[in-house]
């Protein structure tokens, strides 16, 4: 399954923009799909998560309550609606897919499947 991420842009503080990722040669039934995100000289950090197990969705605390993860079948995407945009999102923006265990679900090595990058570029 080949992964592409989509919908990164340049964007005021306050604002919303709302990335896709697409799964060609395969859907994302089977797996977790997990949003992760680079800022510019910093490690890859989880963002959030739609589980395979249970269907429940995780996010780390810094976009809970802005973010939405959120799998559209239809499509065959797992999009992830970021609202309140902030300078310090700025990041390339990575989806992945994987069966790690809910405990590690935030861990990056878990995921084996990545898709290329999209930029997200907060100003502020």
């Amino acid at each position: 399954v080949q992964l592409q991420a989509s919908g990164g842009g340049l964007v005021q503080t306050g604002d919303s923009l709302r990335l896709s990722c697409t799964a060609s040669g395969g859907t994302f039934r089977s797996y977790t799909v997990g949003w992760f995100r680079q800022a510019p000289g910093m490690q890859r950090e989880f963002v959030a998560a739609s589980a395979v197990q249970n269907m429940h969705t995780y996010y780390d605390d810094s976009v809970k309550g802005r973010f939405t993860i959120s799998r559209d079948r239809a499509k065959n995407t797992v999009d992830l609606q970021m609202n309140s945009l902030k300078p310090e999102d700025t990041a390339v923006y990575y989806c992945a897919t994987g069966r790690p265990i809910i405990s590690v679900i935030s861990n990056s090595m878990l995921y084996g499947n990545w898709g290329q990058g999209t930029l997200v570029t907060v100003s502020s």
